[in-house]
Formats: C-alpha cells, sequence, structure tokens
C-alpha cells in the first residue's frame, strides 16, 4: 500500500492516548495512516482542510477521537464523502456518555459510524477501517483473518491457564 489510506485526527493532544490504540492496529497491519489534533470548535478551518485533503488525497476512511461536546466527526463527515468512524472519548465529568450521545445522534444523510467510549472504542475503529480495507484486498483479508485467530487463541490459552478441577 502506497500513500495516507487512513487518517486519525483527535480534538486535543489529550487525546493520543485512546487514539493511539487505532493507529496501533493499523501498524499492525502496514497500514499507511496519518494522525493530528485539530478541534471542530478551536480550528474549525483545520478540520476542513483535512477533509478536503482527505479527499484529495483518496484517504479511504477517517477516525475521529473527541470527547466532551465531540463534534468532530460530524464536522469532519460534513465537509467530505471519505467515510468517518467516530471514537467517543471519555474526558468529561460524564464518563464520555456525553460524547457518545454527540458522536452517535447524526442527523439523517450526514452518517458517522461510532465505536465505543475510550480505548476500546479506538482499537475497534482501527479494526474496522482494516476490515473496511480488506474487503478490497485479498492479502489484507488474510492477515485480518489471522488476527482474529491470534485472539481466539489468546483467549483460549488464558481459559486453560486460569481453569482448575477440584475432585
Amino acid at each position: 500500500m502506497t500513500g495516507i489510506q487512513i487518517g486519525i485526527v483527535m480534538g486535543s493532544d489529550s487525546d493520543v492516548g485512546v487514539m493511539k490504540k487505532a493507529a496501533d492496529i493499523l501498524e499492525r497491519f502496514e497500514i499507511p495512516y496519518y494522525m493530528t489534533v485539530a478541534s471542530a470548535h478551536r480550528t474549525p478551518d483545520r478540520v476542513a482542510a483535512i477533509a478536503e485533503r482527505a479527499e484529495r488525497e483518496g484517504w479511504k476512511l477517517l477516525i475521529a477521537g473527541a470527547g466532551m461536546a465531540a463534534h468532530l466527526a460530524g464536522f469532519l463527515a460534513a465537509h467530505t464523502v471519505v467515510p468517518v468512524v467516530g471514537v467517543p472519548i471519555d474526558s468529561s465529568s460524564l464518563n464520555g456518555l456525553d460524547a457518545l450521545l454527540a458522536t452517535v445522534q447524526m442527523p439523517g444523510g450526514v452518517p458517522v459510524a461510532t465505536m465505543g467510549i475510550g480505548a476500546a472504542g479506538a482499537k475497534n475503529a482501527g479494526i474496522l477501517a482494516v476490515e473496511v480495507l480488506a474487503a478490497f484486498d485479498p492479502t489484507l483479508r488474510e492477515k485480518l483473518r489471522r488476527f482474529r485467530e491470534e485472539q481466539k487463541a489468546e483467549v483460549e490459552k488464558k481459559a486453560a491457564q486460569m481453569e482448575t478441577s477440584s475432585l
């Protein structure tokens, strides 16, 4: 794969610990990505420019992580036809519920696929990005199958280590 395939945008540098989970997945599958900080509220022109760049350069998907009012994913989606996946960040006193509702409640016609709150949601956003690309790439599809088998084997190994029996 050449060129950026996936864009990861977060509303604040304090979100990098969570959004790194998406980047880690993309790195594991050797998918080129671009990661940056841009705020829908504080730097709207920057966000719009990223959306335009994604479309111009042929990026396949954008992953947007934001907390609190969390308008980043919707703002990106409003500026491009590149699919957007939102990751609500648990950075407020509401533990991310506010971000979840702001991300998932998009008006009809401007979709945002929304993951769960926090690190698991970011990891799943990365996996979903791989799945989207794998739909058009048999080699990547096979890597994804192996990844799933590795996850299964990890659970089986942990179960075997934990299980005890008494007679």
